[in-house]
């Protein structure tokens, strides 16, 4: 029998944001693998990421693999490659004893998620893998719930912008109808703000890092003031509505 390999979306941190399906999930798998970041040798740098500490919300740490991968690395290709290999390999050594592996991402696992590069590099590996998904809820979502920011409205289009792929994409977003949402903001703060400011979208704008931790901070984003913030920082520019009530159905 195949075995499964599932990754299930565990939230932007909240542990009550994960889904009946998603704690199911973690629960039945046999392991679950959590993602941790490199430290400069390459091994496990000991920092618990918010992805294990909402599993351990829910299943205990004698069931949790901690899988090292590449999540900081940018600029060094080979070395982002090999411990891509690294983590490939460990994880395919998991479903050779296992019959269901989970893997635990924040946000959705279809969404700008680790998951999508192991599940192919795991398919290579162990040949008739099952691979499955448990969506989870993403950054934007839970900023809109805690900020009162309206996604979309009507026939509205929804923009979502990795600003790691630079701030001229952000800014033809901006310029463009609808909503845009930016993730991974937080090292060009400064850029950002100009942008928005530049596109005359600054007033409605919200940002938000950390969320449903102590340490959660949600603003306007009229307080940008340039200063870096939390890599993993979250921006809602909500499209320009006019007419009232239903202005664009």
């Amino acid at each position: 029998m195949s075995s499964r390999l599932i990754g299930v979306g565990v939230g932007p941190g909240d542990p009550e944001l994960v889904t009946v399906k998603g704690v199911n999930a973690l629960r039945a798998a046999d392991v679950v693998v959590v993602p941790v970041m490199a430290a400069s040798d390459g091994q496990d740098g000991g920092e618990r990421g918010r992805a294990e500490a909402t599993v351990l919300h829910y299943v205990g740490a004698e069931k949790t693999v901690r899988v090292v991968f590449a999540l900081n690395e940018r600029t060094d290709r080979a070395r982002r490659e090999a411990a891509w290999d690294a983590a490939g390999e460990r994880v395919a050594g998991l479903l050779r004893e296992h019959a269901a592996v989970a893997f635990a991402t924040i946000g959705d696992p279809n969404v700008y998620s680790t998951f999508t590069y192991l599940a192919q590099t795991v398919g290579v590996l162990v040949p008739g893998t099952v691979v499955e998904t448990v969506p989870g809820i993403t950054a934007m979502q839970d900023l809109a719930a805690r900020s009162g920011a309206v996604l979309t409205e009507g026939t509205e289009p929804l923009t979502l912008v990795p600003v790691t792929a630079g701030a001229a994409v952000l800014k033809e977003a901006l310029h463009g109808p609808g909503t845009v949402v930016a993730y991974k903001f937080g090292r060009q703060a400064a850029e950002v703000a100009e942008a928005l400011r530049e596109s005359g979208r600054l007033d409605d704008a919200v940002w938000g890092s950390a969320l449903g931790l102590p340490e959660e901070s949600v603003r306007p984003a009229g307080e940008l003031d340039g200063a870096p913030l939390p890599y993993l920082s979250t921006l809602i520019a909500p499209a320009r509505r006019e007419g009232g009530r239903g202005g664009k159905l």
